[in-house]
């Protein structure tokens, strides 16, 4: 099993959510973050909008998924076709192993917790 976390810019996780469903992802945890990266910094106004700063950290969401190993490529190769333009800034995916997982409810473990 693998734990896939993409990293992408928060306008675009609905659309990621969706192609993903559509693929037979059966779950995910997202969740809004901030960052700083090689991205372009977004403009901020302050106050009542007269003075203007550029901010520190960018907002992204992360999702998170957990998979069998057979089913990676095609979860990886989704997440780029949605969410990549080609730019610095897009975000980054990280692919880590997974010992173990188990459902709570049912108490099945390894790769029958992931149904």
């Amino acid at each position: 099993m693998k734990r896939i976390e993409a990293i992408v810019h928060s306008e675009k996780i609905n659309e990621l959510n969706e192609e993903l469903k559509k693929i037979g992802n059966s779950g995910a945890t997202i969740y809004d973050a901030k960052g700083r990266g090689h991205g372009e910094k977004p403009m901020v106004q302050s106050g009542r909008g007269t003075g203007k700063y550029t901010s520190e950290f960018s907002s992204r969401s992360c999702l998170s998924t957990v998979v069998d190993d057979g089913e990676v490529d095609k979860i990886v190769k989704t997440i780029l076709d949605t969410v990549s333009t080609g730019s610095p800034g897009d975000g980054k995916i990280f692919i880590s192993t997974i010992a173990d997982a188990i459902d709570i409810g049912t108490q099945k473990r390894g790769n029958g917790a992931l149904e």
